[in-house]
This record gives structure tokens, C-alpha cells and sequence, in this order.
């Protein structure tokens, strides 16, 4: 069995952590394998992987940190569909689920097979000229914003080819069922249960208040024809940032393939979201 390991933190605490989690996973048996900037940073004698390669018969992989370095794991793990293991490190932690506490736990199930598989959909951009040096997928969300200015951006929207509607606002979000709990929650749009085949339209600070988000079936194909004083914008997958102009064109579909994943078996989706979000929780003094 083979386990690949990455995170982006690195202070003292979560360094030390790091070193008995690798440890740890050796004791079960497991080839351990590290990302680049693990490797860089503790100079390891374990094998590395980076962008280019490295996670061939890999069987799982574990993000430690927060929400954001498991976006960033998708990025290494792409169309392979190895189940990620998110051990939460960082603060709020809807993706990475696996507190530090249950971090030994979760890796003795992981390596007799016993945690289960929460497949996600990821959204696939294509654009010409190519975006994001081929690493074209969001887990949560694509985004596209104004920049250089403080006027509001035109955004044409269409779906299968016909107009939803010309957005005048800051930007546009098109977010995952995952995705439904970031930057789209933010700015009014819906919570989606992960496992609904749905995208969300959510338009950020829009001149027309009722201008307001709209559930899409997952099977649209989204494009756009972006206006505006600047010329200009940003685009997003997740946290990556490019900077284009009104020439590229934008398109955004379901990937081919699904992030797997892995959950222990009395963690859900609605607790989560209820222990995340203070459902039900009385904050009055």
C-alpha cells in the first residue's frame, strides 16, 4: 500500500505533528510518498511527487491543514481519483473533516479500508488561450472578477448557448454543491447538499438587487462574454488566480471526474454543517 502526504504548513506545531503523522502511516505498513513541499521543507528521505508525477499505484492521499491546502491537493491528485484524507490542522474545515484528535483513528480505518467515499463533482474550464498552465478544475468554485477599477464588470452569461442573463456587478461565482459553502455562501447563494448533480450562478455585489442566484442542472455547459472600463479580469479555480482580457473565451462544464473523499463513518454532511455554522447553537449571553 502506498500513501501520498502533502501540506503547506509549516510551523513548529504542525511540523511536529507532520513527522508522527509520516511515522505514523509507516507503522501500518504503508510506502510513504511527500510532496514537493513537504520535501523541500523537512528534506526527507521519503520519495516525492510533484505536478508532474510521482503518484502512479498510489491507493490513498492525505491533505493536512486546512480547507485550502486540500484544494490545493486536488491540484496533485487530478483525474487519478485517489480517496484524499483531509486531517484538519487549520481552522473552519468543511472539506478537511479529520480533527487532529482523530487523526490516529482515521488512518487505521484508512488503511484497512474502512472509512467511506464521498464522491464530489469538480467543474472543468475550457479556454483559449489555456488557463492555469493545464490544472483546469475547481473543487468549490470558478469565479470571474473585475480588477484595476472600482466600476462594476458586465458579465454575459449563457447556458447551452442561450442568454441567462448580462450580470452588472463586481463578478460572477459558479460554484459546486461543495462549493456552496465558500465564496457562494457569501454573497446570498444557497446551501446544496453535496451528492445534488447542481451549479450555482451567484452573482457578487450586483447593481440590480434582483439579480439573484440561480441552481443550474450539472449538465449545462456555462459560457461568458465579459465588458467593462478595464480591460482587464480575474478569473478563478478555487484559489488560483489568472489575469486575462475580453478576447479569451470561457467555458465552463462537469468534469469527466469526481474528488473521492474519505469520511469516517459517523461523520455527515448536515453535522458539518450544524457544527460549523452554530446551527441550533444559542449565542445569547
Amino acid at each position: 500500500m502506498r500513501v501520498a502526504v502533502h501540506s503547506r504548513d509549516f510551523h513548529p506545531k504542525s511540523s511536529r505533528f507532520i513527522e508522527k503523522l509520516l511515522t505514523l502511516i509507516k507503522s501500518h505498513g504503508a510506502e510513504v510518498t511527500v510532496s514537493d513541499k513537504i520535501k523541500k521543507h523537512f528534506g526527507t528521505y521519503f520519495k516525492s511527487f510533484d505536478h508532474k508525477g510521482g503518484l502512479s499505484s498510489v491507493d490513498y492521499f492525505v491533505s493536512v491543514g486546512g480547507d485550502g491546502t486540500l484544494l490545493e491537493s486536488i491540484t496533485y491528485v487530478g483525474k487519478h481519483e485517489i480517496p484524499v484524507l483531509g486531517i484538519n490542522t487549520g481552522r473552519l474545515g468543511f472539506l478537511a473533516t479529520i480533527s487532529r484528535e482523530e487523526t490516529d483513528h482515521a488512518v487505521g480505518l484508512m488503511c484497512e479500508g474502512k472509512l467511506k467515499t464521498d464522491k464530489r463533482t469538480l467543474l472543468k474550464l475550457s479556454s483559449n488561450p489555456k488557463l492555469f498552465n493545464g490544472f483546469s478544475y475547481a473543487l468549490n468554485d470558478f469565479t470571474i472578477m473585475k480588477k484595476d477599477t472600482s466600476s462594476m464588470i458586465t458579465v454575459h452569461v449563457y447556458v447551452d448557448g442561450e442568454l441567462l442573463n448580462s450580470y452588472w456587478a463586481d463578478g460572477i461565482i459558479v460554484a459546486t454543491p461543495t462549493g456552496s459553502t465558500g465564496y457562494s455562501l457569501s454573497g446570498g447563494g444557497p446551501l446544496v447538499f453535496p451528492g445534488t448533480e447542481s451549479l450555482i450562478i451567484t452573482p457578487v455585489s450586483p447593481h440590480n438587487l434582483t439579480a439573484r442566484p440561480i441552481v443550474l442542472s450539472d449538465k449545462s455547459e456555462i459560457t461568458f462574454k465579459i465588458e467593462g472600463r478595464s480591460k482587464k479580469f480575474l478569473v478563478s479555480l478555487d484559489s488560483r488566480f489568472e489575469t486575462i482580457d475580453d478576447s479569451v473565451t470561457l467555458k465552463i462544464k462537469r468534469a469527466s471526474f469526481k474528488v473521492r473523499l474519505l469520511q469516517m463513518q459517523n461523520h455527515s454532511h448536515f453535522s458539518t454543517l450544524r457544527q460549523k455554522l452554530n446551527w441550533g447553537v444559542d449565542i445569547r449571553n
